[in-house]
């Protein structure tokens, strides 16, 4: 049973664009950082997962006519880990019950420790990958082992050597600061480090302690660098990165010329998505979905009207704007005066002042084109910002819903008529 309207693709005079996101929730071991639903020590359920994926990918090819699909994305958890064999598996069964575009961008996450083997990431290849996302995190053994990463700085050279002989000419590499005892010397090394790599995309993610993970609860112990440090720290990555080619696209996302990652893009850009597995989330015809983080009940229910949504909302485009403004502040695109007001039917005019202030300030850059975006301090300060924009945003929805109310109709007039 589908979540969303068939109608909203088929008719249509050319293909919708549409991402396929394919959780995969297995780890050899849990990261001390991650709150992302995976699971250790359940290498026996593989195979059924992998069945349960390919019965609810094929329950919902049909309703996918219509649409494109030009982005592939295997997340976890860590697919590389799940094995060649089954991922290729699965995107072939994608691929042949889906419209797959001919230059789809299908990535796979990977951990250097299960990716340094030249044969199994040629088989990979061989079925239509094209995109490693890898785990670097670090360049230092000690600090690695501090936020429980089981692999090697050595290893993360092996699976870059092994990605590039097996023609992998898409590699992105993750990276973390911000971690216990860090210093700024040794985040330069790690950033230094990964440009020895040659990647054509860098992920730079500050640490977050999330409730529930082994380092929120030993946060009162941990060394961690302060504010000042960390900002300090994205600001040289923004720098190093910058002068290396590597342009920033989004707030912890670097890529060379052409190299973005299309398959983020799309969440940023609140584009079409639909997400498979426990714990993925989808996007698509209107309505916002995820799927339990339940890995048994998954495997029971997977492909049959009785696994349900754990949430589900219906979303009208011109609700959207919220989203938009946040979503678009966090790239350097930014938000677009032109598309607000086409889009949401609502004036661009009344958010002006308060980012003319965030430009004065250094944090926003004077509009080009119509567009306004952040700059990096902004970046660091975006969550603040976005917040008092959104305020702006509602304030003036109040006022113009009390307006209507009273019939009083002069505030939607524009100013000079």
């Amino acid at each position: 049973m589908s979540l969303f309207s068939r109608s909203t693709a088929e008719g249509a005079a050319s293909p919708r664009p549409l991402g396929l996101y394919i959780h995969i929730p297995f780890c050899r071991a849990k990261c001390a950082y991650c709150d992302f639903y995976s699971l250790k020590c359940a290498e026996g359920e593989m195979d059924a997962y992998a069945a349960a994926l390919t019965r609810q990918l094929k329950e919902y090819a049909p309703w996918c006519k219509g649409y494109a699909v030009d982005t592939v994305y295997f997340g976890g958890g860590t697919p590389s880990y799940f094995g060649a064999g089954r991922l290729s598996e699965l995107l072939g069964v994608i691929r042949r019950h889906y419209a797959v575009t001919k230059d789809a961008e299908i990535t796979f996450e990977a951990n250097p420790d299960s990716a340094r083997d030249v044969k199994d990431l040629k088989r990979l290849k061989r079925a239509g990958f094209n995109r490693i996302s890898l785990g670097m995190q670090s360049s230092d053994a000690a600090l690695l082992k501090a936020i429980g990463r089981i692999h090697s700085p050595a290893e993360t050279e092996e699976a870059v050597a092994a990605a590039r002989r097996a023609g992998f000419s898409n590699l992105s590499l993750d990276l973390i600061y911000g971690l216990p005892g860090q210093s700024r010397e040794q985040w330069a090394q790690d950033l230094a480090a990964a440009l020895a790599l040659q990647p054509e995309h860098l992920s730079c993610y500050g640490l977050k302690l999330e409730p529930g993970t082994p380092l929120y609860e030993r946060r009162a112990l941990l060394d961690l660098p302060g504010d000042d440090a960390q900002a300090d720290m994205y600001l040289a990555a923004v720098k190093t990165l910058g002068d290396a080619g590597y342009g920033q696209y989004e707030i912890s996302n670097f890529a060379k010329p052409g190299r973005e990652s299309r398959h983020n893009l799309k969440y940023w850009r609140l584009e079409e998505y639909l997400g498979f597995g426990p714990g993925a989330h989808s996007d698509s015809g209107g309505v916002r979905f995820a799927w339990p983080r339940d890995l048994q009940g998954y495997i029971a229910t997977a492909g049959t009207p009785a696994l349900l949504p754990s949430e589900r909302d219906e979303i009208p485009p011109a609700d959207r704007d919220s989203e938009y403004l946040m979503l678009g502040l966090r790239t350097a695109e930014g938000i677009s005066k032109r598309v607000y007001e086409r889009r949401f039917f609502r004036p661009f005019a009344v958010l002006e002042p308060f980012l003319r202030r965030c430009a004065a300030a250094g944090y926003a850059l004077e509009p080009e084109s119509g567009h306004w975006r952040l700059t990096p301090q902004g970046f660091l300060v975006s969550n603040q910002i976005i917040g008092e924009l959104l305020d702006v945003m509602n304030a003036d929805k109040l006022r113009r819903a009390e307006a209507d109310e009273k019939h009083d109709y002069r505030m939607f007039i524009p100013e000079g008529k």
